[in-house]
């Protein structure tokens, strides 16, 4: 393995400091759960600062109007990202315990790419539209419409791919012309820290356009939410965090981005190949341990065709395994910490008290670190709890259906609507399902919809707005219209 980046530090008012108070809490390895490093446990103080650095820094200095800038200062964090790649990469596994294959996923290229191409999108876009000239009430007027800088952005994180959600948000933030306030989950603050310490030590970034702090407590990160120097939340977690966030936010009619929770449905058609179907959603469950708002954990196939489906899930899951992140063949490593794997532990107690039945699977592993066996459970319908929370684990549910229309109300059957894929031997016929699927993403016969140019989200409680794409980028700016006398 690569030797691991220099030791966690906040980064305020373009300086790379310590917490206030010189208090630090440990960094865990989820696959061994032995301490690798430290993290500044940020204070309110530390996070005052942040935000004023950032407020200032919009207000006085050049960042919100000179695109120049903005574009050289970000090829400069791309170059960096690019030169510090090996670092970066064992330090994802180390903190986040996360497989290496999905470093050329999302673990590094896709987002660290994304940044190259909202950096190319923001040299090129068209901040100021002529609508030309009309005469409204009589008045010859000459308007243009311009788009400007939302202003200060918290941006903040969770654990479960922090590269991917740190660059889907401070990268279109800071090409745009806001300042940001970064802050990652306290379970994986350290590639936010050196996300920061690039932006220090190889950029010329202007100081408090970029701030990172790493308060250990939520009820000090908690004003990010409210402070009125806080333009705009941007954040990505669970939907019962987004919700308390969206009525912080409220008093001060915050701009608020919300990517949340998901319980995405993999459809497989009659005519689809499902074994095919069943064994690839199973793969897709297993990835870093199922801890993927995006990845397919309802399985949902015709009813004649169930057992076989559930018995190719159960090898499928079966051949993977749960293995350790460092194994170049690891599909499922462990899970981000103690409290997880006791929350994916409590959802197998439910799946036995709901009667469902473990086609594989079924327990947390007795091993250091914190790991669960990759899990098909079968037998329960759409009503029940682990058919409509969102879990996080490797645990796939599978689900039988009585048709196109009914397999279109299961996927519906939900509180959420992120993903989802449809299958089917005729495209048509799998693209006419996918139009009545209200989810922000879809995988029709197995087309990929993940990259920096398409953008992501969901509908319903899976969140607000667009991450990634024209569209991501456009979160962080207003609209200001201008009339001239013609």
């Amino acid at each position: 393995m690569s030797a691991l980046p220099p030791p966690a530090q906040q980064l305020i008012d373009g300086k790379l400091v310590a917490a206030s108070d010189g208090a630090t809490y440990p960094i865990l390895d989820p696959a061994s759960g032995s301490e690798i490093g430290a993290a500044p446990d940020g204070t309110a103080a530390d996070v005052d600062a942040a935000i004023a650095a950032a407020r200032r820094a919009f207000d006085e200095s050049g960042w919100s109007t000179d695109r120049t800038l903005r574009v050289r200062c970000l090829r400069q964090l791309h170059a960096a990202l690019l030169e510090n790649a090996d670092a970066f990469r064992a330090l994802t596994t180390a903190e986040v315990g996360m497989p290496g294959f999905m470093m050329g996923a999302a673990g590094f290229d896709v987002p660290v790419d994304g940044l190259r191409w909202v950096t190319d999108l923001a040299e090129g876009y068209a901040f100021e539209t002529d609508l030309g000239v009309a005469a409204p009430m009589g008045i010859p007027s000459r308007r243009t419409v311009r788009r400007e800088p939302v202003g200060v952005v918290a941006a903040i994180t969770p654990w479960n791919v922090p590269t991917q959600i740190n660059l889907a948000k401070v990268g279109p933030a800071l090409a745009a012309g806001c300042t940001v306030v970064l802050k990652p989950a306290p379970d994986t603050p350290w590639l936010a820290a050196e996300l920061g310490r690039l932006v220090a030590e190889h950029t010329d970034i202007p100081a408090g356009v970029l701030n990172v702090v790493t308060p250990r407590s939520n009820e000090v990160a908690s004003v990010l939410s409210t402070d009125p120097r806080v333009d705009m939340v941007s954040f990505t977690g669970s939907t019962a965090v987004g919700r308390a966030i969206m009525a912080a936010a409220a008093p001060t009619l915050k701009k608020v981005f919300l990517e949340l929770g998901g319980k995405s449905a993999a459809i497989a058609l009659d005519d689809a190949d499902v074994a095919a179907v069943a064994g690839a959603t199973a793969f897709a469950a297993c990835i870093h341990a199922g801890q993927g708002c995006a990845i397919t954990t309802r399985l949902i196939v015709p009813r004649d065709r169930y057992d076989e489906a559930v018995a190719v899930a159960a090898r499928t899951m079966e051949s993977i395994g749960a293995r350790d992140p460092q194994d170049p063949g690891a599909i499922c490593g462990p899970v981000i910490s103690a409290a997880q794997r006791d929350r994916v532990a409590s959802y197998l107690s439910l799946a036995v008290d709901e009667g469902g039945t473990f086609a594989t699977g079924g327990a947390v592993i007795d091993r250091p670190g914190f790991w669960v066996q990759p899990t098909v459970v079968a037998g329960l319908d759409n009503s029940s709890r682990l058919a409509q929370e969102e879990i996080f684990g490797p645990v796939l549910v599978v689900i039988a259906h009585d048709g196109d229309d009914d397999a279109v109300r299961i996927a519906n059957d939900s509180p959420y609507g992120l993903s989802g894929s449809v299958d089917s031997a005729s495209l048509e016929r799998a693209t006419a399902v996918a139009a009545r699927i209200r989810t922000g993403t879809l995988a029709v016969n197995g087309g990929v919809w993940f990259s920096p140019d398409a953008p992501f989200g969901g509908y319903k409680q899976s969140g607000v707005g667009r991450e990634m794409g024209v569209a991501g980028f456009e979160e962080y700016l207003e609209t200001k219209t201008l009339a001239f006398p013609a």
